[in-house]
């Protein structure tokens, strides 16, 4: 190897150092600069809310939860096959209110998972 070859790798990796810390510079100044646009942004929103601005009970208290039983509310039937069901004729719910509220209670031997073997409803 002679001199000149020393002095192109020595220069190349000069170059390579000053292109490598010129980059980290533009990258630090990037993040610089989004950290000052979100500053920027942030003191520009509204304030949270105050103590007095919150959610409060009602007078009456909390809502209670209602139990319920609920029975299926079948999609009703046209009156003729010809005749199409609109959306204002079928229910807002997939389920209604059950006349009878009783809840019913499991009967021994008539459940069961499938497969599980056993005799099932006897």
């Amino acid at each position: 190897m002679n001199t000149a070859s020393y002095e192109l790798i020595a220069a190349n990796s000069t170059v390579n150092a000053v292109s490598a810390f010129i980059g980290g510079l533009v990258i630090a100044g990037a993040l610089v600069w989004a950290v000052r646009l979100g500053i920027k942004v942030r003191r520009q929103e509204s304030a949270p809310p105050t103590p007095d601005e919150q959610p409060r009970l009602p007078d009456t208290g909390a809502v209670h939860e209602i139990r319920e039983m609920r029975e299926p509310d079948e999609v009703p039937l046209a009156a003729d096959e010809s005749e199409r069901l609109m959306p204002y004729n079928i229910h807002a719910a997939g389920s209604r209110h059950a006349d009878d509220q009783h809840r019913k209670r499991w009967v021994p031997g008539s459940s069961g998972s499938f497969g599980s073997g056993g005799p099932g409803r006897t």
